[in-house]
């Protein structure tokens, strides 16, 4: 296979990864949605459920990439959870035109989504 096959066998995989990734975001999303609804959280408790989400969703996407790829799995989840992050504040700032919270909540989210993406990775 060439270098070009090659390139393109790489983005399907992480395409594949991030579309898992956003169909467990969605489906854990709603489920979180109707625990507030019927339970009436709190706020510290809808943060909470909200950073695993970030967790769970970036862990089943480095799963899938390492699954996929077979080599350098924990990479290939990095990679995963960095472009997971990546495309959230993308659509943060085309909603909002800003990015909310500050640089440490920026840093930790961006931590969680890279080592979720990682342990995913790793595990696979």
């Amino acid at each position: 296979m060439g270098k070009k096959g090659q390139n393109e066998v790489w983005i399907m995989w992480i395409l594949k990864s991030l579309l898992a990734a956003y169909v467990v975001t969605g489906i854990l999303l709603m489920i979180l949605a109707m625990a507030l609804y019927k339970f009436e959280l709190t706020e510290e408790a809808v943060t909470a459920g909200i950073t695993a989400v970030y967790l769970l969703s970036t862990f089943a996407g480095g799963l899938v990439a390492g699954k996929l790829a077979k080599i350098r799995r924990f990479l290939w989840g990095i990679v995963l959870g960095i472009l997971y992050f990546a495309f959230l504040l993308l659509i943060t700032w085309g909603i909002y035109r800003t990015f909310h919270g500050s640089g440490t909540e920026i840093l930790i989210t961006f931590a969680l989504c890279a080592g979720g993406g990682m342990a995913g990775g790793m595990i696979s």
